[in-house]
């Protein structure tokens, strides 16, 4: 098979950082080519080299694309001769149509007059490639995040693509709006679409992809073929440099007292006073206990936990918290910190943390009672704290002054937790705590997730991945339309049999 792209000898330094250190990479003509990799290997940074993000000139080595030599100077530059990129944070405007996202920048327009009827006409070509029925003139707020990837997907392809490059597609889907992508990818395959893919998800490579190339600190340390087989623990051992025989750490199963109780928890939707989302909802947690609740996307699972965390969604809640067993305030906030919750938001970059701030500040955000006095902020101690939570949960990095927006995904999760164990909380509730973070950097967090309920704390645990709940819960309670409509235990719990209690209902 011809090749499309040789990427050689790529290297790519920041002040004090090598980024890439001399990496090749060969994709061939129609094949899917997945590329793997902790955070912070440097995956999105070769990516980012290769659409001329990184113009030519600030990086050493070569870029060979269809026959040619070809030094990009802007992203405009590698869009011309057909490579496309798709971000994990997608690129839409929520408050633009489906039409006006796809030719954003592309307008089909005669003397500056945009022609709508051609724009709609294409965008409705683009849309049944992709499989969506949408109308052109929806907007893109309107449909959800798997239907938002599709519009990229449409997006790109009106450029004329031929290598699209996908970055953690699949991160922010459920199960079956990914294999819908990722069947997708297949038939742009067929079409003779080169792609790229960048994902942590290895049975989705396993699924997708012809040849895989591993990113380890920097460098590929591997690269390997589909025809020969692709074995998830050889992946996962490239990508990490060591064995991992366990995906989940071995916890010792004793749950205490009860600590958490929501009984009879109704919301309505804040925009909608005439629907209601959550719908009679009563669960407990117990002490050094791990709580799972799965459901497909839409299914209200953060929703649940952002009414109950001081009420941060909804409106028109009613229904009753206690906390061993007595009432507790949860209407506020700060009323639901003091009372002893926490919640890990699932969007940490936008809600969880200030990503142009330090460590040390977002370590302490919600709880500056506890490095001030009288007012007045303690920096000595607040920089005491943070470099405590450093070492206990092995955040990567050389200084708590470090802006959070420089951290890989993992270590900015892992500042997230510290943030909130530093209020000293009884219940922690954490949603998607492990989303777009490696394999590696997964059982990291998962090794704290068990330290907590070591310590006496009562987790509730929110998850698109089934074997992640399997993996970690001692409980978990099945949630769909709104309404738990199971709860099973860990030895009764199966992938099948979650799935069997969200369709029968």
């Amino acid at each position: 098979m011809t090749l499309l792209l040789e990427m050689r000898e790529i290297t790519k330094e920041f002040p004090g950082v090598k980024a890439l250190d001399r990496v090749n990479l060969s994709v061939r003509k129609g094949e899917i080519h997945a590329i793997c990799g902790e955070n912070g290997a440097g995956k999105s940074t070769l990516m980012k080299v290769l659409s001329g993000v990184y113009p030519a000139g600030s990086y050493d080595g070569e870029i060979h694309y269809d026959g040619a030599l070809a030094q990009f100077r802007t992203l405009r530059d590698s869009e011309d001769r057909g490579i496309v990129i798709i971000h994990q944070e997608l690129a839409l405007v929520p408050q633009l149509s489906i039409a006006e996202n796809i030719f954003l920048g592309n307008e089909r327009q005669t003397g500056g007059v945009i022609q709508w009827q051609e724009t709609f006409r294409r965008t409705e070509e683009l849309l049944a490639k992709v499989g969506l029925r949408d109308a052109p003139g929806t907007l893109v707020d309107s449909i959800g995040v798997g239907k938002q990837q599709l519009v990229e997907i449409a997006k790109a392809l009106s450029k004329d693509v031929k290598l699209l490059i996908l970055d953690e597609p699949t991160a922010a889907l459920q199960e079956n709006d990914s294999r819908k992508l990722l069947d997708l990818m297949l038939e742009l395959k067929a079409q003779g679409v080169t792609c790229i893919i960048i994902s942590h998800k290895l049975n989705e490579v396993r699924y997708v992809a012809d040849t895989v190339t591993v990113i380890r600190d920097g460098m590929a340390v591997s690269r390997l073929d589909a025809a020969q087989g692709l074995e998830e623990d050889q992946i996962v051992r490239d990508m990490v440099g060591r064995d991992m025989s366990q995906r989940y750490p071995d916890r010792p199963r004793h749950a205490g007292e009860t600590v958490l109780e929501v009984a009879d928890w109704n919301v309505w939707h804040p925009e909608h006073a005439e629907r209601q989302v959550i719908h009679d909802i009563s669960f407990n947690v117990r002490a050094g206990e791990v709580v799972g609740i799965a459901g497909l996307m839409g299914s209200g699972r953060t929703e649940l936990a952002m009414s109950i965390f001081g009420q941060s969604w909804g409106r028109g809640i009613s229904g009753e918290v206690r906390l061993h067993g007595q009432p507790v305030d949860v209407s506020k906030v700060d009323r639901a910190i003091k009372s002893g919750l926490a919640y890990v938001t699932e969007d940490r970059k936008t809600l969880g943390l200030i990503l142009d701030e330090t460590i040390r500040f977002n370590t302490t955000l919600a709880h500056l009672d506890g490095v001030s006095a009288r007012g007045v902020l303690n920096e000595a101690e607040e920089t005491e704290v943070a470099e405590r939570y450093r070492r206990a949960l092995a955040t990567r990095t050389p200084s708590v002054m470090q802006e959070v927006g420089n951290l890989s995904g993992g270590n900015q999760q892992k500042v997230v937790l510290a943030k909130w164990l530093f209020t000293s909380p009884e219940v922690l509730i954490l949603d998607e705590p492990t989303r777009g973070i490696d394999v590696g950097a997964k059982y990291e967090i998962y090794s704290i997730i068990n330290d907590l309920s070591a310590q006496g704390k009562a987790v509730v645990m929110i998850s698109s991945e089934m074997p992640e709940l399997l993996g970690m819960c001692d409980r978990i309670y099945v949630m769909n339309e709104g309404a738990f409509v199971g709860e099973l235990s860990a030895a009764e719990a199966s992938q099948e049999r979650i799935m069997s209690l969200i369709v029968s209902e």
